[in-house]
């Protein structure tokens, strides 16, 4: 017979302020099994686990419900708790009526009763609930980052910092990612490049640090602990080890108006290329796509050309796979393309451009050294207009979000026009300003009142050209009137936005997605860097929109888990994980399409009475992750999720049914007991 101890916590007002929280406890003590309940006004505190460990102990109790806030938050600690009062973690229960009860109620007596029936099914649950115990698994003491910006950069020098091989994959040909596009940082503009540059010259020569650019990974399975990664090694057409980097190739190839990706397609490269002047590793590769030689079998002018005879157009793509215990993603954003915006000539005027092409126009190292000029007719501006918010903050484009970063980076932009440029005049469209960082604040009244950059607060409408200068409509709703403004260059602040292979990279990591595609955290506030699938940690913008400073903070909170990972003798599995009697199992594996963890693999079953071998289904218990999506689409019911057995559901359905039930009675008679009063 189960001794079940029922605690109900007030949350301070959380709870108690909708709940009746001595009713229920009074109510959940009656219930069939429950030796002991008892409330306290904060129950994740230490007080209030000190009265669960002695009630274990003095009333000998073998399950525990907790009715109080989302197990998310601290299923953890009660687990601990009894474990330290020598009972299973495993029995027992969180009963949630804060999120799922509390804070959907505004009748105190309606919250009461739902708060009531949710603990008593907890309790018909826990009834059923069995000890688990978890597995010891092996760890591999090598990690893999998948992205080489600043965020990938920071995660790898931080675990081998620590002492752990790191193998860094980029699938360009050179590490830096989007801060080596930049040309000033805020709030402080600094050099971006003279931030990056001795990171990624640090990161190629650290000595437990393995960087593999131009290459992709193609393929991760396993589990925590013990990951295996193909990573495809695309041909760069020319000896990694035995390139100097001179420079002779790419200076003679005759393919030289080839659109510069890096420069953001508003200057030229050649066939062969080194992306930006300090790309590490300072080494060509060769654009098979746009190369004389692949299309024609003819020209070899960089061969020819080269010193060390370090060209080889015979180079094929190579896979290898590996080993790692742990993955770092830190795959970056995208910019969105504003052509989407037709009303702002996004993409058919060579006068309006995106914020990333004003960086490099303005950068020392893009494709007009630093000197801002019309890409129409290379005419220096008079009047330059920076508008905010292009799809961001914008439902009817996909982007409901702030994308964080524009307001600053559209200040930083004005700030360094007027201070290479103070003749020009500067105007600003903006719907708000949000500078939530250290200094941000001031940094945009410098640029208002030190440089005269002018703000104009109101949405712009549309953008035309007329003659040899744009007319910029909009509204000052701050003065309550229209707006036009002639300029020679708009600058549009577009929303940064998901990778385009988001989606096929999150299917191929087995991570999730949010709403907007970012790659999801298991808990935003307590576990923020980490992934539901365990062992893959997030880093950098893949995540959400970050700048600088919190990108590498995330970066190092990431590198800091593979840290304490790997510092462990051996891993324990997941306790509540899925089972598939091999009696039951029907062999129809629908269960193996479903599983988003990969942890169902199709087996072989001697079947004792037919005396056959039969096709089931066997779960990998280190990998499975206890979604139990299996169970729920086994057709057969062979598939069974621990902790939430068959059982224990239908006791728990049975039980809201029943109290429903005594409910709508107690309800439907109290008018007339009150009349007959």
């Amino acid at each position: 017979m189960a001794k079940i101890g029922v605690f109900v916590c007030h949350c301070g007002t959380n709870i108690a302020k909708t709940v009746d929280v001595s009713r229920v406890v009074q109510a959940s003590g009656r219930l069939p099994s429950v030796a002991h309940a008892a409330e306290y006004r904060y129950m994740c505190s230490e007080p209030g686990q000190q009265m669960i460990r002695e009630a274990i102990a003095e009333k000998g109790l073998d399950r525990i419900v907790v009715a109080a806030c989302s197990p998310h938050l601290h299923e953890r600690t009660f687990r601990n708790c009894a474990s330290a009062a020598g009972l299973n973690p495993y029995l027992v229960e969180m009963s949630n009526i804060r999120e799922q009860c509390s804070w959907c109620h505004h009748d105190r007596e309606v919250a009461t009763e739902r708060a009531y029936e949710q603990v008593a099914m907890t309790v018909a649950k826990a009834y059923h609930d069995t000890p688990l115990s978890q597995n010891s698994l092996p760890v591999e003491r090598r990690a893999l980052v998948i992205g080489g910006g600043i965020a990938g950069i920071q995660a790898a020098l931080d675990i081998g910092d620590a002492g752990y091989p790191v193998t860094l994959v980029e699938r360009t040909p050179s590490i830096g990612g989007r801060m080596a596009q930049f040309d000033k940082t805020f709030p402080t503009l600094d050099c971006s490049a003279c931030i990056l540059t001795p990171k990624m010259v640090e990161c190629a020569s650290h000595p437990n640090i393995r960087m593999l650019t131009y290459s992709e990974v193609e393929e991760l399975s396993g589990f925590i602990g013990n990951f295996e990664a193909k990573i495809r090694m695309k041909a760069r057409s020319v000896d990694l080890k035995e390139c100097k980097g001179c420079g002779d190739c790419w200076e003679k190839c005759p393919r030289k108006n080839i659109p510069s990706e890096f420069d953001a397609e508003l200057g030229k490269r050649t066939a062969i290329y080194v992306p930006f002047p300090q790309a590490v590793p300072n080494v060509p590769v060769i654009d098979r796509a746009n190369c004389i030689y692949f299309e024609t079998g003819k020209c070899g002018v960089c061969k020819k050309r080269c010193p060390v005879g370090c060209i080889d157009y015979d180079q094929q793509d190579e896979i290898i796979t590996e080993r790692f215990g742990a993955v770092v993603v830190a795959t970056g954003f995208d910019v969105m393309d504003t052509s989407v915006y037709g009303e702002y000539g996004g993409g058919r005027f060579a006068n309006i451009m995106s914020g990333l092409q004003f960086e490099r126009l303005m950068n020392a190292s893009g494709p007009t050294g630093g000197h801002l000029v019309r890409p129409s007719d290379g005419q220096e501006p008079r009047t330059v207009v920076f508008v905010q918010c292009v799809g961001s903050r914008d439902e009817d484009k996909g982007h409901e979000y702030c994308s964080k970063v524009c307001c600053m980076y559209t200040a930083k932009h004005a700030t360094l026009l007027k201070d290479k440029m103070p003749n020009v005049d500067a105007y600003v469209f903006y719907i708000d300003i949000r500078a939530t960082g250290k200094n941000y604040e001031e940094f945009i009244r410098r640029a208002q009142r030190h440089y005269g950059v002018q703000y104009v607060r109101g949405r712009v409408s549309r953008i035309y050209p007329e003659g040899d200068r744009l007319v910029v409509c909009g509204a000052d709703t701050l003065m309550g009137e229209q707006v036009q403004v002639e300029a020679d260059l708009v600058v549009l602040a577009s929303a940064a936005e998901p990778r385009s292979n988001a989606k096929e990279v999150a299917r191929m990591l087995g991570i999730g997605q949010d709403k907007d595609g970012f790659f999801a955290e298991a808990h935003p506030k307590l576990r923020p860097v980490e992934n539901l699938t365990a062992g893959i940690y997030l880093a950098g913008a893949c995540q959400f929109i970050k700048d600088i400073p919190d990108t590498v903070a995330g970066a190092s909170a990431a590198a800091s888990k593979v840290a304490a990972l790997f510092a462990k003798d051996h891993l324990l599995s997941e306790a509540q994980i899925a089972a598939v009697d091999p009696e039951i199992c029907r062999g129809c594996l629908q269960c193996v399409e479903v599983c988003p963890f990969s942890a169902i693999e199709e087996s072989t079953y001697k079947d004792p009475f037919r005396r056959i071998e039969r096709t089931v289904a066997k779960v990998n218990p280190n990998v499975c992750m206890g979604c139990g999506t299996c169970a729920a689409g086994c057709f057969a019911g062979a598939a069974e999720l621990a902790g939430f057995r068959d059982e224990q559901v239908f006791d728990e359905i049975a039980t809201a049914v029943a109290t429903e039930a005594v409910m709508e009675l107690s309800w439907a008679v109290a008018p007339e007991t009150e009349s007959e009063a």
